[in-house]
């Protein structure tokens, strides 16, 4: 270090580390003090200032110095012995220097504040006494606030705990980590689980775990709780509960439970309510002597009623959760029940024994009356009199014999041993019945089965029904409305359509029997292998006696009389086209064909119909509709002279069209060439008072142009003048109104402040006379308080105390003065004369 530097001035509260380097040991020089350095020592460097630890602060030192008393200890070579490898904490106020070695962790940092209901928890890093209390390492403890946390070397802050506020209705639950004893006392096992229900500010101790902040369940009149036991343990209630055991709390017991650890909530129970009107069934119901279920068993409870479901009890399915109205029966209906065991229906005659039912007897009751069900009794069905009409009706069974029959035209109550029975249908009847349900303008829905099944015969029709039982058939002539028995089935039509005609097109229910007409498509060939297309329309009917059924039965021994009647009319006409040319058959095609289908009597007519003996099918007229050619050579021929034929005809409409034409033309030209002179005089002439409107103009436009010129230049100069003047006029009355304004706003400035100054005054003149008031009021209270004996007493209290104080001091008279107003003595010393001579 240089010269310069051998003198260092220490400030208060700076410090140096001084080498030696003969015995190579560092001091610290503190200030003030002017520090001369010798050459066998070094400055280690500049001055630097004291460690300043504010009012609760603290500061951690590493490598402390060790201390007996406030002075540190040296070792035998004169070094500061040191703690090294350890730390302390200071929070002395007074200014200290870092010895060497010393060094500061961290910064200079504020005490830790725990507030209320906050605490922190604590760590032993080592063995240590607190107090009275001897720490082990790894021991945890709280420090609860509100208090300022001094920290020490061997305690870890490892979290700060803030308190769980527990409300009404709430409470803790809290596991022990370790064996404790909790805050009331009571002796807890490591696992433990436990609530605290003590309302306010709960901060858990370090061997204690908060699991969850248990909210209480409030109960009301319309709800109950149902709790089962995890454990055997003593509830709140002081009741001892086994593992397992199920109870109720209700509002009776309290307003609000807290579920215990040993408790588990199995559900809220609703309350059951049953108006005189109602009735339940409760199933597995409670002993109330031995407060066990009675599995098995069966209780009804009769409204009006309120009660909850205990444990292990439930209300058997129906009604309305439960709650079944009882059966209210009319006229027209009944009850249908049957015994679940045996048992006696007590009679309404105490003289007459009552009805013995046993397991599985069904009997009814009728109403009207109001029927209750018992437990030994189950009621099957609610029955109601079916009314049937004439055309209704409904299939019921025996269920003792099994057999069906059919019930109509009046109404009906099903017996006990009686049931609905359900007719099955093809499903092809079944979709032709929808057909005809939706053909006819009713809603289409399912079928009910139960009810017999109609079918509306249209009229001219016939309708085969089959009886399966007596294994024969019954025909039926519409309009009539059909009534299947039980064990009728409709016979289902399979006819043939289309064209050509193709098997199993139609289904049908009833076969009409017309007249009617059907159409065919049949290929036919000539002797001279022209091959034709030919559309035939066939008129038929049915020739059928309805009075007897054995002719009526013909109508349906031909399945299909459509296809076969057309298989048969297209055979006849096939075999006599083959025997005739096409010339020869395109001019007598309709003879041709009607003599081969109905046939040549033996005078040699054509017979008027043709009759099918198996089923009395009466084919009576025969229409040929369209003859197409199918071979395409004949049909060019037969185009191609259709083609000349319409060509022929085309020409000649077009030379007359065009004779026509021309002769029109020519009259046309004549009328345009006439119209066109008399244009042209009609132009000449309007062109000739054009020009004489022209000039006219002209003229007029000149003299105009003139006299608008010179009336502009006099109006210009007109207005020009009137507008100075005008100027003139507006300027002198906006200076008149200028002055005018001016000395209205001085006059009305000088009033203002006149005004303003009077109303100060008048101010100032209130404000003295109500002070004076106020100054006199008050000196007249303040005599009024005091009093005139105090105040006399008061004025002489001075002189009187002057006269004893003199009295006291032995003296006469006194004078006070400054030394610089004269004095005549001689007054004074004959005023004091003469006091004594008075006294």
């Amino acid at each position: 270090m240089a010269d310069k530097d051998a003198v260092i001035r220490i400030k208060p509260l700076y410090y140096i580390h001084v080498l030696d380097n003969n015995t190579n040991v560092t001091r610290v020089e503190v200030g003030p003090q002017t520090f001369t350095r010798q050459d066998h020592e070094k400055i280690l460097g500049p001055p630097e200032p004291m460690v300043l630890i504010p009012p609760r602060h603290y500061v951690i030192i590493a490598n402390p110095v060790v201390k007996e008393g406030n002075k540190p200890v040296l070792d035998k070579h004169r070094n500061y012995k040191l703690r090294h490898g350890d730390e302390e904490i200071r929070s002395d106020p007074e200014p200290f220097p870092l010895y060497p070695g010393e060094k500061l962790v961290g910064k200079i940092s504020p005490l830790q504040v725990v507030a209320p209901d906050t605490a922190l928890r604590l760590r032993a890093l080592r063995d240590f006494a607190d107090g009275n209390i001897n720490r082990t390492a790894g021991d945890e403890w709280l420090f609860r606030g509100p208090n300022t946390y001094t920290p020490r070397i061997e305690v870890q802050v490892v979290e700060v705990i803030k308190a769980t506020v527990i409300k009404e209705n709430q409470a803790l639950k809290i596991r022990a980590k370790l064996d404790l004893t909790d805050s009331s006392g009571v002796a807890r096992k490591v696992g433990e689980e436990y609530l605290v229900r003590t309302v306010g500010a709960y901060i858990p101790d370090v061997s204690e775990e908060i699991i969850a902040l248990v909210k209480a369940i409030v109960l009301t009149e319309k709800n109950a709780l149902q709790l089962r036991a995890i454990r055997t343990f003593k509830d709140i209630f002081g009741k001892e509960r086994k593992a397992g055991d199920e109870w109720l709390i209700t509002m009776k017991d309290t307003e609000a439970h807290i579920p215990d650890v040993s408790e588990q909530v199995v559900g809220e129970v609703p309350l059951t309510t049953l108006t005189n009107r109602q009735y339940c069934i409760v199933l597995d119901p409670v002993d109330p002597v031995t407060g066990k279920n009675q599995l098995g068993k069966r209780e009804i409870r009769k409204g009006e009623r309120i009660f909850f479901l205990r444990p292990g009890e439930r209300l058997e399915p129906g009604g309305e959760n439960g709650c079944q109205s009882i059966y209210i029966l009319g006229s027209e209906e009944a009850l249908l029940l049957r015994a679940r065991e045996m048992f006696t229906e007590p009679s309404g005659d105490p003289k007459k024994p009552g009805t013995r039912h046993m397991p599985g007897d069904r009997w009814m009751i009728y109403g009207p009356c109001d029927y209750t069900p018992i437990v030994e009794v189950e009621v099957l069905e609610r029955r109601r009199a079916i009314p049937l009409d004439e055309n209704e009706g409904v299939y019921v069974r025996d269920l003792k014999t099994g057999s069906v029959r059919l019930v109509k035209g009046k109404t009906y109550m099903l017996l006990s041993n009686e049931e609905l029975w359900e007719k099955e249908l093809p499903p092809v009847v079944e979709e032709l019945l929808q057909k005809e349900v939706r053909t006819g303008g009713d809603v289409a829905g399912p079928r009910v089965r139960t009810s017999a099944v109609t079918f509306r015969a249209p009229h001219n029709s016939a309708v085969q029904i089959f009886d399966y039982r007596e294994k024969k058939s019954r025909v039926a002539f519409g309009p009539e409305l059909i009534m299947l028995g039980p064990d009728e089935q409709f016979t289902v039509v399979n006819l043939s359509g289309g064209k050509p005609k193709t098997p199993n097109k139609i289904r049908a229910l009833a076969v009409l029997l017309g007249p009617d007409f059907m159409t065919d498509i049949v290929l036919v060939e000539t002797s001279d292998h022209a091959r034709l297309s030919l559309q035939l329309a066939y008129s038929w009917q049915f020739n059928v006696d309805r009075t007897s059924q054995a002719d009526a039965a013909k109508l349906f021994q031909v399945p299909d009389f459509v296809g076969d009647a057309c298989k048969t009319i297209a055979s006849r006409v096939r075999g006599a086209v083959a025997r005739v040319t096409f010339d020869e058959f395109h001019r007598q095609s309709a003879d041709i064909i009607r003599s081969a289908v109905f046939g040549v009597s033996a005078e040699g007519t054509v017979k008027p119909n043709f009759v099918f003996a198996a089923n009395s099918l009466c084919i009576t007229n025969i229409d040929i509709q369209s003859v197409e050619p199918v071979d395409q050579r004949t049909r060019d021929s037969l185009q191609k002279s259709v083609q000349l034929a319409i060509e022929i005809t085309t020409k000649s409409q077009e030379a007359t069209a065009r004779h026509e034409a021309e002769r029109l033309e020519q009259e046309a030209k004549g009328k345009l060439e006439r119209q066109k002179i008399l244009d042209e005089i009609a132009a000449e002439s309007s062109r000739k008072n054009l020009i004489q409107l022209q000039s006219e103009t002209a003229t007029v436009e000149a003299t105009g142009q003139a006299t608008a010129d010179a009336r502009a230049k006099a109006k210009s100069a007109e207005i020009e003048g009137e507008a100075q003047v005008k100027q003139a006029t507006l300027q002198s009355e906006a200076s008149r109104i200028k002055t005018e304004a001016e000395l209205k706003q001085k006059i009305a400035s000088q009033e203002a402040e006149l005004a303003h100054l009077k109303d100060l005054n008048t101010l100032e003149v209130t404000r003295a006379k109500e002070l004076a008031t106020i100054e006199a009021k008050k000196f007249g209270e303040i005599v009024s308080a005091i009093g005139a004996d105090t105040i006399q007493a008061m004025a002489v209290a001075g002189p009187e105390m002057q006269a004893k104080l003199l009295s006291g001091l032995g003296l006469q008279g006194y004078m006070i003065t400054d030394g610089n107003s004269p004095i005549n003595l001689f007054s004074t010393a004959q005023g004091m004369i003469g006091g004594f001579g008075a006294k």
